[in-house]
């Protein structure tokens, strides 16, 4: 099992042969394993890795990463991957882009774009009703939301509401290339989120 944390820089494009392939750019500096869970204990296994630093860290967090028994930095981004066993992982280990390889597949995960309170037009797609031919202005309306029995709207129903800023997964991402001077790992396609957006790269076993 192999992951690291990096920032979205934005999307590139790679030619190999004849082929032009559209990538998205990934810096991902030097990660350190800041806990090790275990069935045992926690209910499941899971390996917490940091990366950046903060100016100021409270000293909850201070205790949570002086845990990893080195004088890391203050991190300020965590991540918390989810492991077959933990066998293979210490505290304070050092983690960056040399684990991976080109050509290795592996999955993408980060917050989309906050869109704020949307309509159901632009969250769920609906067409909407006609503009013309004598139709009320209302055209972006969701319609009919309920029914005469039994009186309530049901769950689940597709409705206006917060849109954007939740955790989207990409799978199946190639890695055409890897710059591990400057710590860059270009992939495949597109990446949820704008620019300098967080994104946690796992390997697909």
């Amino acid at each position: 099992m192999k992951f690291i944390i990096g920032k979205k820089v934005g999307m590139s494009r790679v030619f190999k042969g004849d082929k032009m392939i559209p990538v998205t750019l990934v810096m991902a500096d030097k990660c350190y394993v800041a806990q090790i869970k275990t069935a045992e204990k926690d209910g499941y296994n899971a390996v917490q890795i940091g990366t950046g630093r903060k100016r100021k860290i409270t000293k909850p967090e201070r205790g949570h990463i002086d845990k990893a028994g080195k004088n890391l930095e203050n991190l300020k981004n965590i991540f918390e991957f989810r492991v077959d066993k933990t066998d293979d992982f210490k505290l304070g280990q050092e983690i960056d882009v040399s684990i991976f390889s080109e050509g290795e597949i592996v999955k993408a995960s980060g917050l989309s774009k906050g869109k704020g309170f949307t309509g159901v037009v632009k969250r769920h797609g609906f067409s909407g009703a006609p503009a013309t031919h004598g139709h009320r202005h209302d055209e972006r309306a969701p319609g009919s939301i309920g029914a005469a029995f039994p009186e309530h709207v049901f769950k689940g129903i597709k409705m206006a509401g917060r849109h954007g800023n939740s955790k989207v997964t990409v799978k199946n991402l190639e890695i055409v290339e890897l710059d591990k001077d400057r710590n860059i790992i270009a992939l495949k396609g597109s990446l949820p989120g704008a620019r300098n957006n967080l994104i946690g790269i796992t390997s697909i076993s």
